[in-house]
């Protein structure tokens, strides 16, 4: 039978338990449940987690509770999982993040002093070399995508002081990126042009962007998203604009779809 809501609100842990009950229910009884991976399981979490960053960016209150609560059923059923071959259980899983965040927040579980959020990355970073990490990038995950690779590379960096001193020094760096980058498509023939060099400059460019995105307080990944959204937001503008009219899009020139465009800017 299913479980029914209790008449008072609940306890976080009466509704953790609860959840945990529900979990064992599905694995033992539902075709579906029963038949699901570490790895089966994986390319979903990885759309949950998609759906709740969309949700933040939208604004969505309820939906990010409700994508909150799809990834916390993931984590729930990836602990059940374990628990199967005894490899861990969510007990275990529970006791050692908890344990990990006392022992990297020494200036509140400790007597260390920080002056900072900056002593505080720090720190964490120290912490973790001397949990056994062999490099300070090396707890960046390689399949990450690379614009939020890159972003993490740089503030693990900054987190052992190697970085820059001031915004104007980085900003110094992207100007001169951009001109080595055009220097590679100066020449008139185009033949005689490097792609491949081309393309590893143009990563030096990208690279110096977020650098400087992050010294003024931008996270270039949700930048570029939001600017997304108002393509794709104005794109479909100019698409149902020309449905309208009777036109189709490949059929119009570039001076008619501007007409929309600019229309769509003023949204």
């Amino acid at each position: 039978m299913p479980l029914k809501a209790p008449e008072t609100a609940p306890t976080a842990s009466i509704a953790f338990d609860r959840l945990l009950i529900i979990m064992d229910d599905l694995r033992a009884n539902c075709p579906w449940d029963k038949k699901q991976t570490l790895e089966s399981l994986r390319h979903l979490t990885i759309e949950e987690t998609y759906e709740l960053s969309d949700a933040i960016l939208g604004g969505d209150m309820p939906e990010i509770k409700k994508e909150i609560g799809d990834i916390m059923l993931h984590l729930v059923f990836y602990a059940k999982i374990a628990s199967e071959t005894n490899d861990f259980t969510i007990t275990d899983v529970l006791n050692g993040v908890c344990d990990k965040l006392i022992n990297r927040h020494p200036h509140i579980y400790g007597d260390i002093e920080v002056q900072n959020e900056e002593d505080v990355k720090r720190n964490w970073e120290q912490i973790k070399l001397k949990e056994g990490n062999k490099s300070v990038l090396g707890g960046v995950p390689a399949s990450l995508p690379a614009l939020v690779k890159a972003s993490r590379i740089q503030e693990k960096a900054r987190g052992v002081g190697f970085d820059w001193e001031e915004k104007s020094q980085v900003w110094a760096k992207v100007e001169e990126e951009m001109q080595e980058f055009k220097n590679e498509f100066n020449a008139e023939d185009e033949s005689t042009i490097d792609h491949e060099k081309a393309e590893a400059e143009f990563g030096d460019l990208l690279f110096s962007l977020i650098n400087y995105a992050r010294f003024i307080n931008i996270n270039p990944e949700n930048a570029l998203e939001k600017t997304n959204k108002k393509f794709i937001k104005r794109f479909q503008y100019l698409e149902l604009k020309a449905q309208e009219n009777g036109k189709q899009l490949h059929d119009m020139s570039l001076a008619e779809m501007d007409i929309f465009w600019d229309e769509a800017k003023k949204l």
